[in-house]
């Protein structure tokens, strides 16, 4: 930053205020050169980091796509879901089910 020769602008001479005035003007034209240059590069910055945050989050979700299409292997649904199910455990109706209903008929009567 520039600074004066003396305490006060009052004690230069004319040529002395001018060379005062011109480093002054130069001093405030590098300044703003320098910030515009700054915000420039931080622009740039944050576009690139936003660009980064986007690729990765593209890179994620085919992941996850991949994942998914790998677990797929024929029908895809719930229909297809239900199909590829372990089968539950058979329950039967028969001469067993008669037999436990008539024996507690059996106790319901004697109660």
């Amino acid at each position: 930053m520039f600074t004066f020769a003396c305490a006060s602008i009052e004690g230069l001479t004319l040529n002395q205020k001018r060379e005062t005035l011109k480093a002054l003007r130069e001093a405030i034209k590098q300044d703003v050169a320098s910030r515009k240059f700054a915000r420039l590069v931080n622009s740039e910055a944050k576009a690139q980091a936003r660009a980064d945050k986007v690729a990765a989050s593209i890179a994620r979700a085919e992941a996850r796509l991949q994942k998914l299409l790998a677990k797929q292997v024929g029908a895809v649904g719930s229909k297809a879901l239900k199909a590829n199910r372990k089968p539950s455990k058979v329950v039967t109706y028969g001469a067993e089910a008669n037999e436990i209903a008539a024996a507690i008929m059996a106790k319901k009567q004697s109660a």
